[in-house]
This record gives structure tokens, C-alpha cells and sequence, in this order.
């Protein structure tokens, strides 16, 4: 089978290079769904008014509810306006817009689905000038996507009807549920189309600060010479939520904490705050670069999984000033589940950078508030020239990176405490984003829709790097099948358990309070 490969186009590359997309067919798998309304066409309408999308590109809505063209329009419009989008400037932008989209109703297994899928969009070359260019988006369960991916081989709209065209595929996370169905998913993929043409999305990758891990380390030599064991004392990783499940505990009940966080978005920052610096900044080097820091984060033995990861469930407590209920009692969720909504782990990464300073993460449901950052903290002092009692205020240095909700960097340093005395505590530099730049940041899907349409994958996920995080964390899994960890509780509103204290404790450390 031959394969549309293609040249992948990188702005980054050139920094003057356009950031408009071409004409192109938008095919959105699943688009009566959540995701299509909350998250992908906001973002599709916010490219539309700032005119990064070229005049004649379209949507075509795929799914199984009945729906007519206006009708799906309509929905459309209601979704946009009830995720913050639709204002007043948009009104004739989304009218000329919306004018390209059309809705196909039907099974994804049904070849008929296909046959209408492929005059519609036969339609949009024709009259609205999509040249052939197609970008599917699978926003449907993971349980489909095969079935999609076989239904567009069936039909030959794998590849672009013409030469100068392309087609590619941007598929939602989970990306398997264990190395093995990981490697059977990128099997069925790969049957239809190229490593070049597929976008595995994960939307931490579009957020501004997860990027701006490369602009602090690479673009700023005061950090470049600490950042590396001889420095750094150790590294936390904290995803923490203060909602539960909410509406989705039928859904997290066949995921947990693991697959949900820790196997994509834990290790996508992990490896971005660890690696070398790329050769060239395209999406070659920066993801070769990336592969590399995973693949030297050692792999848990089976019988280290006790010792050196905990996994938690939340019990009733309170959360905000409120009471809320406990895992087992949400809906949808077994009341006898076993599935972790917390977990913390101590990693190693074998390297000559990072040898012998441990990685802390922890990411948990219900806890006292909504953070996402990476801690670097270093070594302290070897000396102290001044009494211990000047110092009681003094802690570690610390380089924080907050990923949300308030985005920025913070420096904790010491600094004499003002007065005729000598004391010297712990203070903070701290740069916002939203303080330093006048200009609005673009939500996360938005970036990488664009960033699919014009074929750039630096932002994406490849094939090894999914196999290498689910090397890491499938030992995990497989202890928990064997009973080699027992579920701790955790209070809603808390930190985690106390088993979650004592991993860290052990070494002498403690989990930073964000």
C-alpha cells in the first residue's frame, strides 16, 4: 500500500512564514458530541475571526443523531455562544462561514455513511475550493476509531483526490489503554495512512506556558548551566482538580488517574522539562529530543510499584465551603470501584543530566484547588556564612512553573527582611503572563487546529513517544492487577493520603503547597 507522505511545513521554522491555513475540508467524527461543542468549535470559530482560516475552508459534521444542515448550524452557533464565543464582531464572519457546513447522519460501520461523506465533500472542492486538502478529527470514544479509520480506507478517503492535496488524521486521547492495544491501534492507523498524516492531539501540548518550558530553557543562558543534577535537588509535577468526575464517572471508571493524566499529559510536560536541547527547532528534533527523556526514565520493576507509587480514592468531604460526596457515591461509578483518582509516584531518570534526583508526581480529583505546575527545587547553600536563627524564614530556591490556572513563572530566592536587624526569609519573583503581554492567548485547540492544518506536528504526540509513555506506566498497571498496591482514601478537599506524604518523606522531602 502506498502512503501520502508529504512535506511537513513548520512556521517555526521560519518565523516570518504565513500562519494561514489553506483551503481545506474540516471532517469532525463525532460532531453532535461534547467535545465538537465545548472545545473544537469555539476554537474553529475564533481561527474564522481572526482570519487564520483561508475563505473557503468548510466542516463537515459526521454522527449518528439525525440532524438536517441548518440544524447542525444551529447547534453550532448555540455551542459557540455558550463557551464565550459569538460576540458582536462575529455575526457576519460566522454567516459567511457557516454557509460551508453540512451534516452527514449515519453509522460509523455503515459504508453508506462514507459514499454521502464523500459527496459532500466532492461538493466543497467544487463549489467552495477545498482543493482536495482533508483534515478528519475523530472527537468520537476510542472504541470507534478503528471503526472510522477502516471506513475511510474502505471508501479511498485516506488519500487526497489530487496530488497537490493532502489528508490528515488528528486523533483525541486515550491512545489505547495499555502498551499492547497502544501498538494494535497504531497497526489499524497505519493500514490507512502515514506517521506524517497523523495528529495525536493532546491539548496540554497547546497551552502557552507548557510551551513556554522551551522558550525559558533554551532561549535564557542563566538557566541552561543549573538545570541539571549538579543543581537540582529534586523535581515535583502537580495536576491537581478540585472537581471530581462530575457527569463522567461512567467514563472514568475505565480510566483512573493513570491513563487519564499521568500516561499523556504528566508525561508530555515530564519530558519537555527534562530534555536536551534540539539540534533544530522543527518537529523532527524537538520530538526526537522528547522520545529520548522518556526513554531514560527507568521502568518500574513489578515489586518496586508498592514502595514507590501510591494510588488513592476520595472519600466524602468538602470542597469550596461545600460538602460533596464521595467517589463511589457519584453516579455512574461501581459502588465497590477500585479505580484510583489520585496517584503519586517517585520516578528516576538514568541519565548524565538527571541521574540521582528523583522526579515527584501527584495528580488527584477533589483536592483543594484547580493547579497545574512543574517545581524545580535546587540544592541548598553548601554554606550559610550567617546564624541559623537569621535564616528560620529561609527555605529552598525553587523555580516554579505554573501551567494553569495562573499562568507564569516564580523564583523563590533569599532576601533580608527589612529592618535593623539581619533576617533573611524566602521570597518570590513571579512573571504572569497575563501582566506581560497585551495580546490575547489563544486557547489551546485553537493552536493546534491551526497548527494540523498547516502541517505542523511539533505539538503532536508521535508513535514511539506514545509507545515509550505507556512503557513507563504499564508496569503500574499490571502490579494493580496482581494486588501489589493497596487503594488508600483521601479526604475530599485534601492533598491526597498519607501514604502520598510518607513516599516523598521517606527521602527527606516534602510536596510543595501551590
Amino acid at each position: 500500500m502506498s502512503f501520502q507522505t508529504g512535506q511537513s511545513e513548520n512556521p517555526l521554522v521560519d518565523p516570518q512564514a504565513p500562519r494561514v491555513a489553506p483551503p481545506c475540508a474540516i471532517v469532525v467524527f463525532g460532531a453532535s458530541g461534547d467535545l465538537t461543542g465545548r472545545k473544537l468549535m469555539p476554537a474553529i470559530e475564533s481561527l474564522a475571526l481572526r482570519r487564520l482560516l483561508s475563505p473557503g475552508t468548510s466542516l463537515a459534521g459526521v454522527a449518528r443523531t439525525e440532524l438536517t444542515d441548518d440544524e447542525f448550524r444551529e447547534r453550532m452557533r448555540e455551542a459557540v455562544e455558550k463557551n464565550g464565543g459569538g460576540g458582536p464582531d462575529s455575526a457576519q464572519v460566522w454567516e459567511d462561514f457557516a454557509g460551508g457546513f453540512r451534516y452527514i447522519a449515519g453509522n460509523y460501520d455503515d459504508p453508506a455513511t462514507y459514499q454521502r461523506l464523500r459527496s459532500v465533500l466532492d461538493e466543497f472542492d467544487r463549489e467552495r475550493g477545498t482543493a482536495g486538502n482533508r483534515l478528519y478529527y475523530l472527537a468520537i470514544p476510542p472504541t470507534a476509531f478503528t471503526t472510522v479509520i477502516d471506513g475511510l480506507l474502505g471508501a479511498g478517503l485516506h488519500r487526497p483526490p489530487a496530488e497537490a492535496g493532502f489528508c490528515r488524521l488528528v486523533v483525541e486521547k486515550p491512545y489505547g489503554r495499555d502498551l499492547e492495544s497502544a501498538r494494535a491501534l497504531d497497526a489499524a492507523v497505519h493500514q490507512a495512512f502515514a506517521e506524517s498524516q497523523v495528529y495525536r492531539i493532546d491539548h496540554y501540548l497547546g497551552k502557552e506556558t507548557v510551551q513556554n518550558l522551551l522558550a525559558l530553557r533554551f532561549s535564557n543562558a542563566i538557566f541552561e548551566p543549573i538545570w541539571n543534577r549538579r543543581y537540582v535537588d529534586h523535581v515535583q509535577i502537580t495536576v491537581a482538580e478540585a472537581l471530581g468526575v462530575e457527569n463522567r464517572g461512567s467514563f472514568y471508571e475505565q480510566a483512573g488517574a493513570l491513563r487519564d493524566i499521568v500516561q499523556n499529559h504528566v508525561m508530555q510536560v515530564l519530558s519537555l522539562a527534562l530534555m536536551e536541547s534540539p539540534a533544530t527547532f522543527d518537529a523532527q528534533g524537538v520530538r526526537d529530543e522528547k522520545v529520548k527523556a522518556l526513554r531514560a526514565v527507568k521502568i518500574l520493576p513489578i515489586d518496586k510499584v508498592a514502595t514507590d507509587v501510591v494510588r488513592a480514592q476520595y472519600a466524602r468531604g468538602w470542597v469550596g465551603g461545600k460538602e460533596v460526596p464521595g467517589y463511589r457515591e457519584e453516579e455512574g461509578v461501581d459502588p465497590y470501584s477500585t479505580t484510583e483518582t489520585f496517584i503519586a509516584v517517585r520516578l528516576v531518570v538514568d541519565n548524565w543530566r538527571w541521574a540521582g534526583v528523583p522526579i515527584y508526581v501527584r495528580t488527584g480529583k477533589r483536592l483543594p484547588k484547580r493547579v497545574t505546575e512543574v517545581a524545580l527545587q535546587f540544592r541548598p547553600a553548601p554554606h550559610l556564612p550567617f546564624a541559623a536563627s537569621q535564616a528560620e524564614g529561609l527555605g529552598p530556591n525553587t523555580l516554579v512553573l505554573r501551567i494553569q490556572p495562573e499562568e507564569g513563572i516564580a523564583l523563590r530566592f533569599g532576601a533580608k527582611v527589612p529592618g535593623q536587624t539581619f533576617r533573611v526569609r524566602s521570597v518570590s519573583m513571579d512573571f504572569l503572563y497575563g501582566a506581560a503581554f497585551l495580546e490575547e492567548t489563544p486557547e489551546a485547540y485553537e493552536r493546534l487546529l491551526l497548527d494540523a492544518l498547516l502541517g505542523d506536528p511539533t505539538l503532536f504526540i508521535r508513535s514511539d513517544e506514545v509507545e515509550q509513555a505507556w512503557k513507563i506506566v504499564d508496569p503500574i498497571m499490571k502490579a494493580w492487577e496482581y494486588g501489589e498496591a493497596p487503594l488508600a482514601k483521601y479526604e475530599a478537599g485534601t492533598w491526597g493520603p498519607q501514604e502520598a506524604e510518607t513516599l516523598i518523606e521517606r527521602d527527606g522531602r516534602t510536596w510543595r503547597n501551590p
